[in-house]
C-alpha cells in the first residue's frame, strides 16, 4: 500500500503523511485520509502531481479552484449555467484588476 506524504506546491511545505486516500467530495472539497480514516479536509484545492515512486503528492491551493471544478464538474453533465461561468469570471476580474501591471 502506498502512503503518502502530501506537499504544497507554492512553498514545498508538507501538510499531512501516510496518506492511503485522496478523494473530492460532493462539495468540490479534497479529502485527505490515512489508513485509519484520519485526515484534513482542503477547500480549494488541486491534485498536481502523484509520484509513487517518492510516494509524494504535490497540492495546489487556491479559492478559485473549487468554483472551476464545480464548473467542470456540471459542464460535463450539461447543468451548468450563465450565472455561474459569470460569477467565475467576476471573480477573475477582481484577481485581474489587482495584478500589478
Amino acid at each position: 500500500m502506498c502512503e503518502f506524504k502530501i506537499i504544497r506546491k507554492k512553498d514545498g511545505s508538507q501538510i499531512l503523511e501516510d496518506i492511503v486516500m485522496l478523494s473530492y467530495n460532493e462539495k468540490n472539497e479534497l479529502i485527505l485520509k490515512d489508513v485509519i480514516g484520519m485526515g484534513e479536509i482542503l477547500e480549494s484545492a488541486l491534485i498536481l502531481n502523484v509520484n509513487t515512486m517518492n510516494q509524494k503528492c504535490i497540492i495546489l491551493e487556491n479559492p478559485l479552484i473549487k468554483d472551476f471544478i464545480s464548473l467542470i464538474n456540471n459542464l460535463s453533465e450539461s447543468k451548468s449555467s450563465k450565472s455561474e461561468i459569470d460569477e467565475i469570471i467576476n471573480k477573475l476580474e477582481t484577481i485581474k484588476s489587482e495584478l500589478k501591471s
